[in-house]
């Protein structure tokens, strides 16, 4: 969406429109919640509901210092890799947890040591055939 409202045009039709065009386009097929309720709803909302939400997502890393939370990510990066469905998607996967190993390599976080080097994307891929039970 890098497009500007032109000049006379109402933000809400201009916004209907784009909406529309997206629409017409496809843009909004398949998307992984469709269909299902939103989680949630109609379901009163507790005090502190979005810090709860939070510390759920965190997966008991709230408070770590960036250093661990870190090599909590790779831990679990990796398993997701070995889970994916493609080659393709396992070395995205490796990819970019890759580019977060390097940039904490050259901008130190705070905490322990990161004691983390970069996957060997093509190892990991090897590795993911070698323990998947069918061919992918």
């Amino acid at each position: 969406m890098t497009q500007r409202k032109p000049p006379g045009m109402g933000f809400e039709s201009w916004i209907d429109r784009q909406i529309r065009e997206a629409e017409e386009r496809g843009e909004f097929d398949d998307l992984p919640s469709a269909g299902k309720p939103l989680p949630g709803a109609g379901e009163p909302l507790e005090e502190d509901w979005w810090l709860k939400k939070k510390v759920r997502e965190e997966e008991g890393t709230a408070g770590l210092p960036p250093s661990l939370v870190l090599r909590k990510e790779a831990e679990t990066a990796k398993a997701r890799a070995l889970a994916a469905e493609t080659d393709d998607e396992a070395r995205a996967i490796i990819e970019a947890m890759n580019a977060k190993i390097l940039d904490a390599l050259r901008k130190p976080l705070s905490g322990p040591p990161l004691n983390l080097m970069p996957f060997d994307v093509e190892k990991l891929v090897r590795e993911r055939k070698g323990t998947s039970r069918t061919e992918r």
